[in-house]
């Protein structure tokens, strides 16, 4: 069998194994929940999202923000 042929029987058998799959649909995933509060247990106090240094923010031509810390002295940024 020449190397064609064997990369064509390859992409036969994944396509065969792809198209039965989606015949039976996709397999069922666990699904997480939350475990019921007890009564006695108090509430979680939801904290701010600030983080404690807050950023530069400048963003680059193609989209990326600035990493370093709001008002730095340094003349470039650091992208990220």
């Amino acid at each position: 069998m020449s190397k064609m042929d064997e990369l064509r029987a390859m992409r036969e058998q994944r396509y065969e194994q792809r198209s039965a799959a989606a015949a039976t649909g996709p397999a069922p995933r666990a699904v997480e929940r939350p475990a019921p509060k007890s009564p006695e247990a108090p509430d979680p106090v939801d904290e701010p999202a600030v983080p404690l240094v807050q950023l530069c923010g400048h963003r680059s031509i193609n989209g990326r923000t600035c990493t370093r810390e709001q008002g730095h002295a340094a003349k470039s940024h650091r992208y990220s």
